[in-house]
C-alpha cells in the first residue's frame, strides 16, 4: 500500500478542502463502510460550517457527534436508512429519516429533487488514465457525486478496486485530500444459533439449485446463507455483500454460471464487511458493482431467472402486511430495496420472495407474527408483495391464497405459546370460521423428519409430508377430484360432500403421534396439489387403523406401497406394532399393496365388511428402518 501520494497527483489538506464548502450548503456523505471517515471527522471538528443539511444513507462516523448539542446547532440530519448507531438518535428526534425505496434515490439528485451543494466521498488512487474507483460504495454515492456542485474525495489507498460502474476520473474531482486510513468494517451481530439453524433449514428448502439469490440487510438474512453450502450453482444479485457470502464463492457454491442476466458475475452495489471481504473483491472481475438505481430495479432485477429475494421484518400480520422500518412509531431502520426485490423476483420466471423472521422478539415475550401491525408501524411491504414467510416454526406460503388460508398459514409458524391468541383474535376480525381448530401448540420441528421425496418410473418427483391445518382448501380440491368410485372404495359410501366441518373433525383428531395423516404433492407449474393421502389412527396402545387414496391418474405408480412404508415408519417411532385395514371385497389393487408389503398378514372375509387385514410389522419383507436421526 503506497504511503505517500503519487507525485503528480494535485492533493490538498483536508481543512483547506472543506474551507470551500459554505454556510448553508446540502452536503452528501459517502455511505456504509466506504464513508470518507477523514473528511468528516474533520468537517465537523475543523471548519466552521453553520446550518448545513447533511444526507446520508448508512451513517457510522456522526454516531460520535449525536450527542452534542452543538453538532445539531450547526448540521440538520436527514437519512435514508437508520443505521444501527444513529436509532438512538432517531428515536430522540434528532434526525429526519427519509422514507424511499433505494432504487430510486439516485433520480431524486439527478431531478434535482434533492439539490446537493457539496458531495463528500471516498476513493482508490487514480490509475495511469486518471480512474479512480469508487470500490465497496457505488451505491447512492456516483449519483451523487455526479449531480453535486462541488467533490471533495478522500484518496485511500486502503480502497480497493472495484469493476462495473465504479470508475471516476479525476476531472470530476473538484479536491482531492490524500488520507491512508483503514476502511471501515462491520460484522452483523450475532442471533440466536439455533433460531438461524431452524430458519435456515427451511430456506434452503426452497431455495433450488441454479437460483440467483439477493440477501437483504440486517443479521438473520446472513446468518440463514451458511445453510445453503448444499446447493450448487448459485447466482448473485444483491445490493450489499457481506463476509457471509465468502464461504459460498470459495467452495464454488456460487458460481453465477446459471445466470440469466449478467451471466458470470456477481452484481451488487456495495460491501460491508471486514477486510478479508475487501480484499476478496479487488481486482476481481466476477464483481460487477453499479448503481442502486440499476441493482435494485425491479425491471433489471426481473431478468434473472429463478430469481430468489430473502429479507427480514420487524412483524407480520395475519393478512401478511410486513412492517420492517419501525418499530410502533419509532423508526428502525428504512425501507431499503425490500419491495424493489419483491417485485422483481415476482415477476422473474420462476421467482420468488422470502421474508424470513424469528417467531418472537424480547427474549420471547412479543409475537412478531401479529392479528394486526403495531400503532404507528409502517407498512413497507404490502399483503400482495409476499410469497413466503419462514420462522423458525415453519414456511407459510401466502401468494395467490385468501385471507383465510395466510391465518391458518402464519398461525402455524407463529410461536407455539401465541397461536391461540392469534386464532382467537382473526375470529374476533371475522378472518376465518368461527368454529375453527387452532394449529396444534407443539414445536413441531420433529414432522421435519416425516418429508421425503418419490421419484416416479417417468422421471416426475412426488413430495410427501404431514398434513396441515393450512391444507384445507387444498384437501378438499383433492377430493372433488376422485371419482365416485375411488370415494366409495376409501369411505365405504358414496359421500358427496367434503365440507369444512367434516374436515374440522378430521382436524381435531391429528395429533401426528396417535393420528397421522401423509399427503402426497405433485408440482404443476408453481403450484403443487395433492395427489394423495395416507392414514392411520389409534385403534389399541400397539395397533393403527390404516387407510389409502391415490387420485385415478396416480394409481398403478407405487404411491400406496411408497405410502404405507412410511406411515409404518411414523407408527413404530411411536410405539405401534401393528396396523389393521378393512377393504372391499372388488378392491384388488389395495389389496395387493397390504400382502405384498406383509405377506405374513392375517386375512379374513366377511360378506358385509369385505376383507379384514392385520399386519405385523416385522413380518414385512424389510427387516429394517432407515430411522428419521
Amino acid at each position: 500500500m503506497a504511503i505517500s501520494p503519487p507525485p503528480n497527483l494535485k492533493a490538498i489538506d483536508a481543512r483547506k478542502a472543506l474551507a470551500t464548502i459554505k454556510k448553508g450548503s446540502r452536503i452528501f456523505l459517502g455511505t456504509g463502510c466506504g464513508e470518507p471517515r477523514h473528511l468528516i471527522r474533520t468537517l465537523i471538528e475543523e471548519t466552521d460550517v453553520e446550518d448545513g443539511v447533511l444526507y446520508q444513507m448508512f451513517s457510522n462516523t456522526l454516531a460520535r457527534y449525536i450527542e452534542d448539542d452543538t453538532f445539531f446547532r450547526r448540521f440538520a440530519l436527514k437519512l435514508f436508512f437508520i443505521s444501527r448507531p444513529m436509532r438512538a438518535a432517531a428515536f430522540m428526534g434528532k434526525i429526519e429519516y427519509i422514507p424511499v425505496y433505494l432504487s430510486q434515490i439516485p433520480a431524486l439528485f439527478s431531478n434535482h429533487t434533492i439539490g446537493l451543494d457539496v458531495a463528500l466521498v471516498q476513493v482508490s488512487p487514480p490509475d495511469s488514465f486518471g480512474y479512480c474507483s469508487l470500490g465497496i460504495s457505488v451505491d447512492v454515492t456516483k449519483a451523487a457525486l455526479e449531480n453535486a456542485r462541488v467533490v471533495i474525495a478522500q484518496i485511500n489507498p486502503r480502497m480497493p478496486r472495484t469493476f462495473g460502474d465504479t470508475f471516476v476520473h479525476i476531472d470530476q474531482i473538484d479536491h482531492m485530500v490524500w488520507y491512508p486510513e483503514p476502511l471501515l468494517t462491520n460484522v452483523p451481530r450475532k442471533i440466536d444459533k439455533g433460531v438461524a439453524r431452524r430458519i435456515g433449514h427451511y430456506v434452503s428448502q426452497l431455495v433450488g439449485d441454479g437460483a440467483t439469490l439477493q440477501v437483504g440487510f440486517g443479521p438473520l438474512p446472513s446468518a440463514v446463507l451458511e445453510y445453503l453450502e448444499n446447493k450448487q450453482n448459485l447466482g448473485l444479485h444483491t445490493q450489499l455483500i457481506t463476509d457471509a457470502f465468502l464461504p459460498l464463492f470459495e467452495k464454488k457454491v456460487i458460481t453465477n454460471t446459471e445466470k440469466t442476466h449478467l451471466t458470470g458475475c456477481t452484481v451488487a452495489s456495495m460491501c460491508m464487511g471486514t477486510e478479508k471481504l475487501y480484499q476478496y473483491v479487488h481486482d476481481n472481475p466476477s464483481f460487477y458493482f453499479r448503481t442502486s438505481d440499476y441493482v435494485s430495479n425491479p425491471t433489471i432485477i426481473a431478468q434473472n431467472d429463478n430469481m430468489i429475494s430473502i429479507s427480514s421484518a420487524l412483524e407480520v400480520d395475519l393478512t401478511g402486511q410486513v412492517c420492517a422500518d419501525s418499530i410502533g412509531f419509532m423508526f428502525y431502520s428504512g425501507i431499503g430495496d425490500q419491495v424493489d426485490f419483491l417485485r422483481g423476483s415476482a415477476m422473474s420466471k420462476g421467482g420468488f420472495s422470502i421474508i424470513a423472521l424469528p417467531s418472537t422478539a424480547r427474549s420471547g415475550k412479543v409475537s412478531r407474527i401479529v392479528s394486526h401491525l403495531s400503532l404507528g408501524a409502517g407498512v413497507a411491504t404490502t399483503r400482495g408483495d409476499v410469497h413466503y414467510v419462514v420462522t423458525e416454526y415453519g414456511i407459510a406460503e401466502l401468494h395467490g391464497k385468501g385471507v383465510y388460508q395466510r391465518v391458518m398459514e402464519l398461525a402455524q409458524i407463529a410461536h407455539p405459546a401465541f397461536r391461540s391468541e392469534l386464532i382467537e383474535n382473526a375470529k374476533r376480525r371475522h378472518y376465518i370460521f368461527k368454529d375453527q381448530i387452532p394449529p396444534s401448540f407443539d414445536d413441531l420441528l420433529f414432522l421435519e423428519d416425516y418429508k421425503s421425496t418419490y421419484l416416479l418410473k417417468t422421471g416426475k418427483q412426488l413430495s410427501f409430508r404431514p398434513l396441515l391445518p393450512s391444507d384445507e382448501f387444498d384437501y378438499r380440491n383433492f377430493f372433488y377430484s376422485l371419482q365416485k368410485e375411488t370415494i366409495y372404495r376409501r369411505f365405504f359410501f358414496p359421500m358427496e360432500l367434503f365440507t369444512h366441518e367434516l374436515v374440522q373433525q378430521e382436524w381435531s383428531n391429528i395429533d401426528y403421534r396417535k393420528n397421522m395423516t401423509l399427503i402426497g404433492l405433485s408440482k404443476k407449474r408453481f403450484h403443487k396439489e395433492i395427489i394423495a393421502v395416507g392414514s392411520y389412527a389409534e385403534a389399541s396402545s400397539s395397533s393403527a387403523e390404516v387407510a389409502f387414496v391415490v387420485r385415478e391418474d396416480f394409481q398403478s405408480m407405487g404411491i400406496a406401497s411408497y405410502l404405507l412404508k412410511e406411515l409404518e415408519k411414523i407408527a413404530v417411532l411411536n410405539g405401534y406394532k401393528r396396523f389393521g385395514a378393512s377393504v372391499l371385497e372388488d378392491n384388488s389393487a389395495m389389496i395387493q399393496v397390504f400382502t405384498k408389503r406383509y405377506p405374513q398378514a392375517k386375512v379374513s372375509l366377511s360378506k358385509e365388511d369385505g376383507y379384514r387385514i392385520e399386519m405385523d410389522f416385522f413380518s414385512t419383507t424389510e427387516n429394517q428402518y432407515n430411522w428419521p436421526q
